[in-house]
This record gives C-alpha cells, structure tokens and sequence, in this order.
C-alpha cells in the first residue's frame, strides 16, 4: 500500500477512503474547535478539516490519527505490528549464512541508505515568503485548547535543531505557546533532546519549525529514537523514499520541502526566559507555568493555499493516543531486543502511556520479574514509567481483564511488590519533587517453590477433545449465538487490541 508524499496526498487518501468530514461552517479555534474534536474522536469519528477557522484565512486539518485505521492508512499496513515487523528486520540482521542471506541483507542495506534525506534546490514549503514586519503568528489559525490555557498553542509541530558538538540533526514536537507576533515559548522539557542541543549552545541557536507534513514525517518528530538516528531519514525509511529537504531561507537548516508550513528563527541562549503555561496536556491535567527559551521567528515560508495542522491532548483517549499505540507497536522489536525475554508489552492510552507498562514474559528463573522490572526503568523513555505489571507469556497484555484476574490471582503484596525511585515524566504532577519519585512493580506471574511459595496450583482448563466437540456441534444447541472463542479457562473479553474508553 503506497503512502503518502505530502499533507495533501494524505488528505486525498482520507478523503478516499471516507475518513475525512469538510467543515464549512466558520469555527472559533479557541476552544470550540477542541469541543467538537473532543466528541468526535470519543466517537471514533472522521478527520477533520475546518475551511474557514474564525480569524484566519488558513484552513486547520485536526483527529488525522484518531483511530487504528487511519494510522495504518498513514504507514501503508494492515496492522501497525507489519511496521515494527520492518524495523524488527534491521534489528535483527546477522552475518549472511549463503548467498541468499547475502542478498537479503544488501536489500536491506541499500533500503536504509536510500532513505537519507535527499536536499533539493526548491522547494513548495517556500512559495510563499514572509520576513521581518510580515511576520505574523496571527495569520495561523492556533488553536487555544482548553479554558485554563494561557494562550493559544502549536500543539503538531516538527522542530528542527542541530547539536552544535556533532552537528546532529535533532527533529522533535514540542509544543510551542505563541507569545507576540514574532515569538514563541519552546517547551523543550528537561528529558528530550532539543532541551540537550539547547543547552549546548553558546550564543544564538537557529531552528526551524516545519508544520503540514505527511503523515510519517509528523510521526517520525514525535518518536523516541535515539539522539544518534536522524527522524527524517527513519521517516524515508518508513515511507519507502527519502524525505526532500530544501536550505532555510534566514537558518543555515534544512527543511521538509512539501510541508505546508514553516517558522524559522532562532533561540537566543542569554536570553531571559519565557513563562510558559498552564497548559491542558495529555496528563488530564493542566502542567503549570514554567519557565522555557524564547523562539523568535525570522521568517514564515508557506506553500499556496497552505494547511495548518494541529492536535488536542487532554484526558485521554484523545486523537494522541494512537500516536502512542504506534509507538508502543513499532519498538516492540527494540525492546526485545534489549530484553529479549520480553513477549509483548502494552502502554494503556487510559495510563497516558507513562503511567503504566504491562509486560509479559518467558520467566525463566525465580526473580526473573523483578530482574524486567529493573531493565525496564532503565530504558530510554521507558525509564520514566511509574508502573510495571509483569505476567506469564501465555497472557495477552492487550485484554485488561485478563491481566487483572492474573494480578488478584497471582499477587502476594508482601512478596510481589517491588516499590523503588527514579526518574518521572517532566510533566507529572504527583511526585513530591519534580522529575524524581516513587515506581512500583507487581510481579503477577505463576510463582515457584524457590520463590518461597507453597504448592502452586493448577489453572482450571477444558480438555481439548471437549473443546473441539463443543465447537463441532455448536449449532445443535439452539443458542442462537456466534460460537464465542475457547478461553481455556482464562477471564479474557477479547484478544482484540482496541482502546478502553
């Protein structure tokens, strides 16, 4: 399945496939466009497109990713498990045992350089060119999100830096509170990679914001990868063709040529910090005022008739929570790599993805949960986790009622709870002390004697023979029923994996 090579490829394809609603009607994008995406997404509804947002002539493109469908459209896969499955393959590669290994691993090889970035001389990002007294913020239809907001917030953005040691390209979405006309807070938090860069600079530090990407590119800015992997060219990778970038016109940057948007500008390192905040987020909480660095926009480069992008976070689900889901699904392979006695793991959208982990796994040894557990809290984003449900392989992670009998069933508290401190989301308002506190972890897996147990017993189960009867003489019965899938005795609603709303 082809994906597509910009914003408007991408709203055709929605558009195809029914997935996106046309909204004529002038609307307020302080706060009642939030209102009608809220109740739209808790639907399960259709991408929107607002054409005449109130107080700009910019039409504002927003639920792009609210549902499982239409991140699978946006990769081009049936399931988002096909993607981590790619990237599984790379992981995983090995010395090629026989030519045909051999030429397996140089088509891989050459798919992974032929997704770098490839730098052109023009540009549709840069039809439209606004500098000094022309720069105006104001002209984009920003949305102000919830009642509490200080202002109103770039909220889908891709923020281009550089680190000044290596010279690194760093693409990451932070969001951005529009402070004046020519000027944003930046709110690079304390864990990410544009606050390092930041805080690496000397003097002036130039950045650019691309805004309006294709759907890959825009995923690819929200990603944990590692400082030392370029999102831009994991983006190509995904896409099947590298991402075109064209030289800003006042940064000595690189931008995406086909965005629909982009802010240049820069960061003055000494100078006097922003407030920024209250802000909704995804917490289901307002994150209070901070401090953060000051962008000051140089220069706005649009296409013609561009399309500005944006997203609302809140109490969750809300159109984010499939940005996670993708994430969870396409570094499982990572993960197991790092932990290969992992089977599968889960970030319930309901926890806000941090809160919570469930983990299955091949326990091979007493304490073998625990020792995940560890591995865990000491892995990338993954470390900020405050929760760790560990189970037997054999539970799905997926089926919350599942994993609940097998915590009540399984658990002694005194024995099975682990509660330790580490590091905690820069926006997590629980802790006592920001940045730091307490983790807890629940070993819900079947316990052995060398775990000071007594005598485990049996899970009740069918026997095979009775199951496959049963399931061949269904319809004799008059239950008027479809034949429900054997559960071998486990509590389970359903292998599917959809959001609990």
């Amino acid at each position: 399945m082809a994906t597509a090579r910009d914003l408007r490829d991408w709203i055709a394809l929605l558009e195809r496939e029914g997935e996106l609603v046309r909204v004529s009607a002038e609307v307020d994008p302080k706060l009642e466009v939030t209102e009608i995406v809220d109740r739209t997404v808790r639907a399960d509804g259709p991408a929107l497109l607002f054409e005449n947002p109130k107080g700009s002539g910019i039409p504002l493109l927003i639920n792009q990713f609210g549902t499982e469908k239409r991140m699978c459209l946006a990769f081009g896969v049936e399931s988002l498990d096909d993607i981590a499955a790619k990237l599984g393959d790379i992981l995983e590669m090995q010395p090629p045992d026989g030519l045909a290994a051999k030429v397996r691993g140089l088509k891989t090889l050459k798919s992974i350089a032929d997704s770098r970035p490839k730098v052109v001389k023009r540009g549709a990002s840069q039809e439209v060119v606004l500098r000094g007294d022309e720069v105006d913020l104001g002209r984009l239809p920003v949305q102000t999100c919830w009642p509490g907001d200080a202002g109103p917030f770039i909220t889908l953005p891709a923020v281009i830096t550089r680190d000044p040691r290596t010279g690194q390209r760093n693409v990451g979405m932070y969001r951005m509170q529009v402070l004046s006309p020519r000027s944003t807070a930046m709110h690079w938090q304390i864990h990410k990679d544009g606050r390092a860069d930041y805080l690496f600079t000397e003097g002036r530090m130039e950045v650019a914001v691309a805004l309006g990407l294709d759907p890959i590119s825009a995923y690819s800015a929200s990603a944990p990868l590692p400082k030392h992997i370029d999102e831009f060219m994991m983006a190509g990778f995904l896409r099947g063709e590298p991402l075109e970038l064209v030289k800003g016109v006042t940064v000595d940057l690189e931008v995406p040529a086909h965005a629909e948007i982009v802010l240049e500008g820069y960061v003055e390192k000494d100078e006097e910090l922003a407030i920024e905040g209250p802000f909704g987020d995804h917490t289901g909480y307002y994150t209070p005022a901070e401090q953060f660095p000051v962008f000051n926009v140089t220069a706005i480069t649009m296409r013609k008739d561009a399309i500005y992008p944006s997203i609302v976070v809140g109490k969750p689900p809300q159109e984010d929570a499939w940005l996670g889901k993708a994430t969870e699904r396409i570094f499982l392979p990572a993960v197991k790599m790092t932990v290969p006695e992992i089977v599968d793991y889960d970030l319930p959208v309901a926890g806000a993805f941090h809160n919570l982990c469930i983990v299955s796994i091949k326990k091979a040894f007493p304490g073998h949960a625990k020792k995940v557990m560890h591995a865990i809290w000491g892995l990338g984003m993954l470390s900020l986790t405050k929760g760790i449900v560990v189970v037997d392989e054999h539970v799905d992670v997926h089926d919350y009622a599942q994993v609940m009998f097998y915590v009540g069933a399984n658990v002694d508290p005194k024995r099975d709870v682990v509660i330790t401190e580490g590091p905690l989301d820069h926006l997590d308002h629980a802790p006592t002390l920001q940045f730091v506190g307490g983790k807890i972890g629940i070993d819900a897996t079947a316990k052995g004697p060398l775990e000071g147990t007594r005598e485990w017993p049996p899970e009740i189960e069918m026997s095979d023979e009775v199951r496959d009867l049963v399931d061949r003489r269904w319809a004799e019965y008059g239950l008027g029923l479809t034949v429900p899938v054997a559960g071998n005795g486990r509590i389970s609603q359903s292998s599917r994996r959809v959001l609990r709303h």
